[in-house]
């Protein structure tokens, strides 16, 4: 880390540096004051993990050779500043998220090895957006918990708050249910894959398993304590088909399905017409909220093919009993009604921007994925809004334009200077852009059987998207993020990530 270009990602909003270093030993103490010890307990945990100190929390406020801690409530939520001398450190900030985040940056001001010490300097540092995301796919391929809990320890370096858990797939449901067992003893298995190298054959191997209501609660609190929030999804209508796998009377067939072995999009979705399709829906989905606290439940809705509904008679008689015009407005209708079981729940829907069409309840929250035009056209009609276009944020696409030297892929081509230069408010009005909540960028796994693979994929594409997300706008500068960047790998790297190199070719 030079003294010109210090190697932080995100990059804050204002530092100044100064002479001198504060040098940490065993003698160093922690204090918390205008709050509770606990707020400074996952803040201390940090940095004995990253030091190997003891670094013990005192009430009293000593003159030296400790880190003071404190909560100003006039601040705003992640917002902190950070005084660092040579006799001590000053960490202020408006919430125990703040406190979270300025810990963070002081993670990345320590040296790999050698003495732990901090520069002296001043930061004043908050996000931009409060949104910002990291999505990751377990319906196609699952990871073990202590993979996932890896995965919210960079996310919480990096400041990233919103993990975005793709439980459901036509390939697997891979969260269990108690009261509906068949989702994981006969949904979480199919039959087998697609090869890496070649999509249209398959491995013949059979694949799957589940994670536990307590491994999902326990994921939960792991993520709470790095102030992250974890936003499970449920796909609906479409990307059912392990569901209806598990309960083929969920269907308008009624019969013959299996988890799908191929990936794709399947014509095989939840039957609209059919009322146990809701009773089903909602007894899931009243244990899912059961799991996980936060205020948004995603319900998926994209790609659902609307052949089976054209010939159901249950859904052309729902279609008919509803005032409806066609299948897309009765995908708005099962969106509504699903939205208004959430909502009497005391939750927000959430779902990609396919819930646009045929019409959208006002509370609706759209995440756009095809481009920014579904999230600039529902922000304009006063939907929040998180921005996750595939041209900037799919984490699946290649990276590297020479793809014969590249891990397959399921096509695109998102370089990280693309992911660096995404806005979420690009296009969209002025007086708009609050409903921008931020950005997410999503991971999409057909083409990732392995931790590894995840890692490969995401970072360091993940730590540019942080940076687009936290830091304001006129600070962004590709060629100062690079500079970072090369003191920032070897952290990665320290941490086991088996990220891409940019620097590489």
């Amino acid at each position: 880390m030079s003294v010109e270009t210090p190697a932080l990602v995100p990059q804050p909003q204002l530092l100044r540096r100064e002479a001198g270093v504060f040098v940490l030993d065993s003698g160093t103490r922690i204090n918390m004051s205008g709050g509770s010890p606990a707020a400074a307990a996952p803040c201390a945990d940090v940095l004995r993990a990253a030091t190997g100190l003891p670094l013990p929390l005192v009430q009293d406020e000593l003159p030296g050779n400790c880190l003071h801690m404190k909560l100003a409530p006039d601040m705003d939520s992640e917002g902190y500043q950070l005084r660092v001398t040579p006799e001590m450190v000053q960490l202020l900030a408006g919430d125990e998220a703040g406190l979270f985040c300025g810990t963070q940056t002081l993670r990345q001001f320590l040296p790999a090895e050698g003495m732990p010490a901090f520069p002296c300097l001043s930061i004043e540092d908050g996000p931009r957006f409060r949104w910002r995301g990291l999505h990751l796919d377990v319906g196609r391929h699952l990871y073990p918990p202590d993979f996932l809990r890896k995965t919210l320890d960079l996310m919480a370096l990096h400041k990233l708050n919103r993990f975005h858990w793709h439980l459901t797939e036509d390939q697997g449901w891979r969260l269990e249910i108690k009261g509906w067992p068949q989702l994981t003893e006969v949904g979480a298995w199919r039959a087998a894959s697609p090869l890496p190298a070649d999509r249209h054959t398959l491995d013949g191997r059979r694949y799957g398993s589940f994670y536990s209501q307590a491994e999902a609660r326990a994921l939960v609190n792991y993520a709470l304590e790095r102030h992250i929030t974890i936003v499970p999804e449920i796909e609906m209508p479409g990307h059912a088909q392990a569901a209806l796998a598990s309960y083929p009377h969920l269907g308008c067939l009624g019969e013959g399905y299996d988890a799908r072995c191929h990936w794709g999009i399947s014509d095989e979705v939840f039957c609209a017409g059919n009322d146990a399709v809701f009773d089903f829906l909602e007894s899931v989905l009243l244990e899912v909220m059961a799991i996980f606290p936060g205020e948004f439940i995603h319900i998926g809705g994209d790609e659902c093919p609307k052949t089976r509904w054209q010939a159901c008679p249950k859904c052309q008689v729902r279609i008919q009993r509803e005032g409806l015009r066609d299948e897309h407005e009765l995908q708005s209708w099962f969106i509504r009604r699903v939205e208004r079981f959430l909502n009497g729940h005391g939750r927000r829907l959430i779902g990609w921007d396919e819930i646009l069409e045929g019409g959208l309840a006002p509370g609706a929250t759209v995440m756009s994925w095809r481009g920014s035009a579904g999230g600039i056209a529902a922000a304009s009609a006063g939907h929040d809004v998180v921005m996750s276009p595939n041209t900037h944020c799919y984490f699946d696409y290649y990276q590297r334009e020479d793809r014969e030297s590249e891990p397959p892929a399921i096509g695109g081509y998102v370089p990280l200077e693309r992911v660096y230069d995404f806005d979420p408010v690009a296009g969209i009005d002025p007086a708009r852009q609050s409903h921008v909540l931020g950005g997410q960028g999503n991971v999409w796994t057909e083409y990732m059987p392995t931790s590894d693979q995840v890692e490969y994929m995401t970072w360091p594409r993940a730590a540019a998207l942080a940076e687009t997300l936290w830091t304001a706008a006129p600070m962004l500068d590709y060629g100062d993020f690079r500079l970072r960047l090369r003191g920032h790998l070897p952290r990665l790297a320290g941490q086991g990530v088996n990220y891409c190199d940019p620097f590489r070719c």
